[in-house]
């Protein structure tokens, strides 16, 4: 079956994927509709489920369905949440489809790309609707694209990317994150509300406080069973799902860039391409959603989403803005001994950079910390046999810094307005050609000059004030052009130094998601390195994002945001579920400290690819009593493992944890435990579970690497 098919004489087409399928029509009156999502089909079968236009008088006060709609819009009788709203030159809205044509493309082998194209009947308005399947992944991607063909400017007041319709179900339940600053990505499973339900960042960045993506189901899947629906919008910038729920039981999201207030001009001859607002539909539970979304991110959005990251120190938490040379070649030397094989200096190596009120935007090596710039540094880092990384913060100024002093216009800013300070810091304006091309000037040659492998990339805060008084329409037009502009400098980046790595960073988790992830390669999870509460934070970001994005460090104790302290083994293990990185102060590490240390990072390395590269199963969470409990499964089944950490002191006698069954495994095979040579049969393990033996004591923890034998 071809992964596009149409049938002319219904107006249908038939998207498939290697076990989805999904079927829209282009109506009689121009109007693309959906008609279904879900479970492979033929294009025959789909033609069974159009459902015919409703026969006599409709309700004055009902309209059109807004969830049947590919793309609904403002005007005629559409009540609900419009994914596209234009407001013309003569202040008039509206829009009307009037088909032009459609297009069939291979972008590349295994992908196939539909491009349905449209026309508002009144304005010279045009209106593309992409979508785009490969052979490979149930994920189907789409965007909209527009473009002003008349002589008049328009504003989009809204420019979704796409919308998604659910077919009709007894009830509906809704998943998605929310959190804030050192609290992120917090794991929300609710009943679906009736009306429109709305999940935003209006702060100019993915923000720390929601997360572009939602899952949907009846309200009965589980882990491992039943139909789930998910959404993942791929944008760097403020952003707005719409879920709604109508009042005879149907369900839809629309989602796309920006928010409530802004709008997008377009002038005449301009184009608009939305991000991705990708949609993945399976029947094993949130689990499979989980495992569907990671390994595309791997395949189709990561750069170099094969390759294994390197364990990585970074200098934080040791020396905090205090970093000089010396400082810094001697945790190198002990980063080294441990068997890390990339070194991060952080914050405080440039310009007056002695605390965080001054020096932002100056990006030289302060000569009195680095006499000979950060070049000795970087070849001391690699004689040691590490890669050498460094922290930036490039969209941010201090107001005391040589940058601001000689470009005060350069910031986010209203005239007559005062200039809000976050952290001591404004917002520089990226969507500013002269501000993005200076970013790119001194990043290209701090690379090249210190020999810069890995990049921090940072940003501290959210917008405010957020205008653009030298361009006409610049209030709108930079919530879109800051983000377009990163990416741009992030992909000049990349193409003058292939072998640069770069980590995404806001504060924390304020900006992962899959359209920064498309040019970069790791994101940094929370500022919250405290173990216990990373296994929540780490299950809401795993939902979505794989294991192979997520930083995890190791830090010391009492942790800073909780006063937690718990052991060294305990921090590795929750660590060890994602990127393992140490952020502690190794001068004040013990020599036990340290050779356990070294001990438990040469165990990851045996691991990692499983981490990494494998698939993710969640036997245990922290909603309930016991152990937390992750699992990576090789993808062929041939080796998995299993981390398990007890969450807090007990109270009372312990009782036995239960057994953990476990998924992904070769039915019929038997797995021998890599450290006592026990061996399991894989029936067993999945029908009866794996019993963990966590020590008796509080804050328990336990890595088990399973390997198939034969």
């Amino acid at each position: 079956m071809p992964m596009i098919s149409h049938a002319p004489d219904s107006g249908l087409w038939l998207l498939s994927t290697p076990r989805t399928s999904y079927v829209l029509r282009v109506h009689a009156t121009g109007a693309p509709r959906h008609v279904a999502w879900g479970p492979r089909i033929s294009l025959a079968e789909a033609g069974e489920l159009v459902v015919p236009d409703p026969e006599g008088e409709v309700s004055s006060f009902e309209g059109r369905d807004p969830v049947g709609e590919e793309l609904p819009v403002d005007g005629g009788t559409r009540y609900g949440p419009p994914s596209l709203q234009v407001r013309y030159a003569d202040g008039s809205r509206a829009f009307e489809w009037q088909p032009t044509g459609h297009r069939v493309l291979e972008p590349a082998p295994g992908t196939a790309e539909l491009v349905l194209e449209f026309r508002d009947r009144l304005h010279p308005l045009h209106v593309a609707l992409h979508y785009t399947v490969r052979d490979d992944t149930d994920v189907i991607e789409r965007r909209t694209v527009l473009r002003n063909a008349g002589d008049e400017p328009l504003d989009l007041l809204r420019a979704d990317s796409a919308a998604w319709s659910l077919p009709a179900l007894d009830g509906y339940r809704v998943s998605h994150v929310t959190g804030r600053w050192a609290a992120e990505s917090r794991l929300r499973r609710e009943p679906l509300p009736h009306g429109e339900t709305v999940l935003t960042s209006r702060r100019g960045i993915t923000s720390h406080h929601a997360g572009p993506w939602v899952m949907l189901d009846d309200g009965t899947a589980g882990e491992e069973q039943g139909r789930v629906w998910s959404t993942a919008l791929a944008w760097s910038g403020s952003w707005r799902l719409t879920v709604q729920r109508t009042h005879d039981g149907r369900a839809g999201v629309t989602g796309g860039a920006g928010h409530e207030g802004t709008s997008v001009p377009l002038a005449p001859g301009e184009e608009f391409t939305s991000p991705v607002f990708a949609g993945l539909f399976t029947e094993g539970g949130f689990g499979a959603a989980s495992r569907g979304w990671h390994t595309y991110t791997r395949t189709h959005v990561l750069p170099h989403g094969r390759e294994t990251a390197p364990v990585l120190y970074n200098s934080w938490e040791a020396t905090g803005f205090d970093v000089d040379e010396a400082s810094q070649r001697r945790l190198a030397e002990r980063a080294a001994a441990l068997g890390v094989e990339l070194y991060v200096v952080d914050d405080g190596w440039f310009g007056a950079r002695r605390d965080d009120r001054a020096g932002l935007g100056d990006w030289t090596p302060t000569p009195d910390r680095f006499p000979h710039g950060l070049a000795p540094l970087s070849e001391t880092v690699r004689k040691l046999g590490m890669r050498f990384g460094v922290w930036v913060e490039p969209e941010m100024v201090n107001p005391d810094s040589d940058l601001y002093r000689a470009h005060p216009d350069w910031v986010l800013h209203i005239p007559g307005r005062a200039r809000s300070e976050l952290r001591n810091q404004l917002v520089l304006n990226f969507a500013r050609e002269d501000v993005a091309d200076w970013a790119y000037g001194w990043l290209t040659r701090l690379v090249a000059e210190a020999g810069v492998d890995f990049l921090k990339w940072d940003m501290n805060r959210a917008f405010s004030e957020a205008g653009w008084p030298d361009r006409p329409g610049g209030h709108d037009r930079l919530w879109t052009g800051y983000v377009h502009n990163l990416y741009g400098v992030l992909d000049r980046l990349r193409a003058d130094h292939p072998s640069l790595r770069i980590e995404a960073c806001s504060g924390g988790g304020g900006r992962a998601d899959l359209g920064v992830l498309r040019r970069t390669d790791q994101a940094w999870t929370s500022d919250n390195t405290d173990a216990v509460d990373r296994l929540s934070i780490q299950r809401g970001f795993g939902q979505v994002l794989p294991a192979r994005v997520m930083s995890a460090w190791v830090t010391d104790v009492p942790n800073q945001f909780t006063g937690r302290t718990v052991p060294l083994r305990y921090r590795f293990h929750s660590a060890m579920a994602g990127l393992l990185g140490i952020g502690g102060d190794l001068n004040r590490w013990s020599e036990e400290q340290l050779a356990e240390a070294a001990e438990l990072i040469a165990g990851y390395k045996r691991v990692r690819h499983l981490v990494q590269h494998g698939e993710l199963y969640r036997p245990a969470g922290p909603e309930g009593e016991g152990p937390v409990v992750v699992q990576y499964v090789a993808g062929d089944g041939g080796e998995t493992l299993v981390l398990a950490l007890r969450q807090g002191p007990g109270g009372g006698p312990r009782v036995p944890d239960a057994p953990v069954r476990l998924g992904g495994l070769t039915p019929g095979a038997r797995y021998r435990d890599a450290a006592t040579g026990t061996v399991h049969s894989a029936g067993v393990l999945a029908a009866y579970g794996l019993r963990l033996e966590l020590p008796g004591q509080d804050w328990a923890s336990a890595a088990v690497h399973l390997v198939r034998e034969g």
